[in-house]
């Protein structure tokens, strides 16, 4: 098939910039707490029925990317993800920005992006039908699995307990169960308030995790908030360069597994970044590097949840299965505009979907010179900005944020309370982490746990739906492996230390000799 007639479309002036445009507009919503990738889209798609299709599509996929990416930033800068797939940045980005390296933390964080993007986007072009087969691969049971997968990695990943960080994740299943239930519909633990009918939003619990226990911090500690680097000033373009090449198999695979999570219908990004890092940590020469600053950290979760938005849209378009929630605003957007998803898309209406997918690729590589420019004076005004602005500016963001999700001052209660006892919970070492991927994940595996249950109590084989499954084996194998990986590794490291000892003892009574 001759693609270049789609690329030459894609590269009119008016679809790019609508490209640059939703890129600006999508990185800048992104980094700004509670302003999801979802509400981006979503507030912004009414303007897009003016358009032509493939130009439509292409303002919603830039606002899509830029959005994701833009969650770096706070990530970064003030140890509050943007959006969910942000949480993993915050592991080695604020560490890098806290010993002022943060302006290359943001170059590492706009590569990375840039890199996962366009594998994402490419396997969409190329791969869009035999990598469909893997979402219809997967049933309720999967889902359950994969959602206690990427429990297991948020634990294990706990920066020095992964007591704390098991617990930590138990508690976020439990915030996840308030509410009424996502199959049944039966109201739980209530307390017979009304506001709590709804349970806890997970952009509101992100918002107050994150940012409240670092606005007290601020309040609190007399020191810098950031150290102000002598490089301030620049990108440090070519030392992130060298940080890539040195990295550039952690780039490429954190790109696959980000697409192929992104495929999955509900996985999402902050799946995606976990299993990246975890992989990143687990592959790597200094493993206990991870968490203090590591580059390759970086690298790996940003170009991981980047990689789903290719990926997101290929069960969007080929099977009408939204990857994602701003996968499903954009599949609503399709609908009215008359397009049919389905196989058929691709031969039947091949002009408005390939247009769409160069203008994805070309939103992407725009990334790299817009997120370094808002990079850069995003970090000076970060670090130079006084503590007497920079904390009522976060504080008032946090509650303008979380009442923006609904409308609702049960959102901004919500934040508040959750966000006090995360600061609280942090003085005793519970990352907040943990708390916010049980959230985000507990639906999920209740839903899968009660469809797998009642489809196997119906076929009389609850044990063969759960453990009768290759993928499900599989993936409850990875949950074992990661669940019990740090403490194989302390046991192993224990025996070599005493192998050692053992070993030195004749030598050091020869040289006492």
């Amino acid at each position: 098939m001759d693609l270049l007639p789609y690329l030459a479309q894609a590269l009119t002036p008016f679809n790019l910039l609508l490209a640059l445009g939703g890129v600006v507009l999508g990185t800048l919503i992104g980094a700004l707490p509670g302003l999801s990738a979802t509400m981006a889209v979503a507030v912004l798609v009414p303007f897009t029925f003016a358009m032509v299709p493939a130009s439509g599509l292409i303002a919603l996929g830039a606002i899509y990317t830029g959005a994701i990416y833009g969650g770096a930033f706070a990530a970064i800068l003030v140890n509050t993800p943007g959006t969910p797939s942000a949480i993993a940045t915050t592991f080695d980005g604020f560490p890098m920005a806290k010993r002022g390296d943060g302006n290359l933390a943001v170059t590492l964080a706009t590569l990375g992006s840039v890199v996962g993007g366009l594998v994402g986007a490419l396997a969409l072009l190329f791969l869009s039908p035999p990598l469909s087969k893997v979402a219809l691969a997967f049933g309720p049971p999967e889902y359950f699995w994969l959602a206690i997968f990427g429990l297991t990695l948020i634990s294990a990943l706990s920066q020095g307990d992964t007591l704390k960080g098991i617990l930590g994740a138990a508690f976020g299943l439990f915030l996840a169960t308030v509410g009424v239930a996502v199959v049944g519909g039966d109201v739980r633990y209530t307390l017979d308030q009304p506001m709590l009918v709804g349970g806890f939003d997970v952009i509101a619990a992100l918002i107050g995790l994150y940012c409240i226990p670092v606005v007290i911090d601020l309040v609190a500690r007399p020191d810098p908030h950031l150290k102000v680097s002598v490089q301030a000033g620049g990108f440090r373009l070519a030392e992130a360069m060298g940080h890539c090449a040195r990295n550039w198999f952690n780039l490429i695979r954190s790109s696959v597994i980000g697409t192929v999570v992104g495929i999955l219908p509900g996985a999402g990004g902050s799946i995606a970044s976990l299993v990246s890092y975890s992989e990143a940590r687990r592959s790597a020469k200094h493993p206990e590097r991870f968490g203090k600053g590591e580059p390759g950290g970086v690298l790996a979760t940003e170009s991981a949840n980047n990689a789903t938005v290719g990926g997101g849209f290929i069960p969007t378009l080929v099977l009408g299965i939204p990857g994602t929630p701003p996968d499903a605003v954009i599949l609503g957007a399709l609908l009215v505009q008359g397009i049919r998803t389905g196989p058929g898309l691709f031969t039947g209406q091949g002009d408005i979907v390939y247009t769409f997918i160069f203008g994805l690729l070309i939103a992407t590589v725009l990334m790299l010179p817009v997120g370094l420019l808002i990079g850069r004076y995003a970090y000076q005004a970060i670090v130079s900005i006084p503590k007497a602005v920079l904390v009522p500016t976060v504080a008032f963001l946090t509650i303008i944020g979380s009442f923006a999700i609904h409308n609702s001052m049960h959102d901004v209660y919500t934040m508040l309370g959750l966000g006090f006892l995360g600061w609280i919970l942090a003085r005793f070492g519970f990352a907040p982490s943990p708390i916010v991927l049980g959230i985000i994940l507990g639906p999920i595996a209740e839903q899968g746990f009660v469809q797998a249950w009642l489809i196997g109590n119906a076929q009389g084989n609850v044990l063969g739906m759960f453990f009768g499954r290759p993928i499900s084996l599989a993936i409850a194998a990875l949950a074992l492996l990661t669940l019990f990986y740090p403490l194989l590794t302390d046991m192993l490291k224990a025996r070599r230390a005493r192998r050692g000892g053992t070993a030195a003892t004749p030598r050091e009574t020869i040289d006492a000799d």
